[in-house]
This record gives structure tokens, C-alpha cells and sequence, in this order.
């Protein structure tokens, strides 16, 4: 899916913010069939980018996690 460039620019939480605030108004309000399709599309790519931050995020996360001169930490070692 290719994703809009103003919704690609949006940091994660600003992202989900908007795509909530999309949920709920699909949900609660009656809508024109038109308005209620272009909000769909647009929450259906602030999803896929979301979705894609998330990955780029896990990547990370794993990379640090495998990363072998990490030592193991425990508590009850002085910093």
C-alpha cells in the first residue's frame, strides 16, 4: 500500500491518535457514504504505516538483543 506522504511524515503516536479519533468517528456518527470511505482509506494507511513503525521498531530491538557485546545485567552489580 503506498502510504500518503503527509501520513509517512507522522511520528507513531500522532498516528494512532489519528487513526482512534477515525475509528470513533466511524463508529459513532452517520456519515455520507463518500466521507465515511475517505476516512476509511485514510485510517486503513495510518494502519499500514503504524503497522510498518512497529516493524521498524521490533527490528531494532532484536538487533540490540542479539548484539553479543551486551553483557547480562543484574541488579545487584554496582554501576
Amino acid at each position: 500500500m503506498d502510504i500518503p506522504q503527509d501520513i509517512a511524515n507522522l511520528p507513531f503516536e500522532q498516528a494512532l491518535h489519528e487513526l482512534e479519533d477515525i475509528v470513533r468517528a466511524l463508529e459513532q456518527d452517520e456519515r455520507p457514504l463518500e466521507e465515511a470511505l475517505a476516512l476509511f482509506r485514510r485510517g486503513q494507511a495510518l494502519l499500514a504505516h503504524c503497522r510498518r513503525l512497529l516493524e521498524q521498531a521490533e527490528l531494532q530491538v532484536q538487533q540490540v538483543l542479539d548484539d553479543d557485546t551486551l553483557a547480562p545485567w543484574s541488579p545487584d552489580e554496582e554501576a
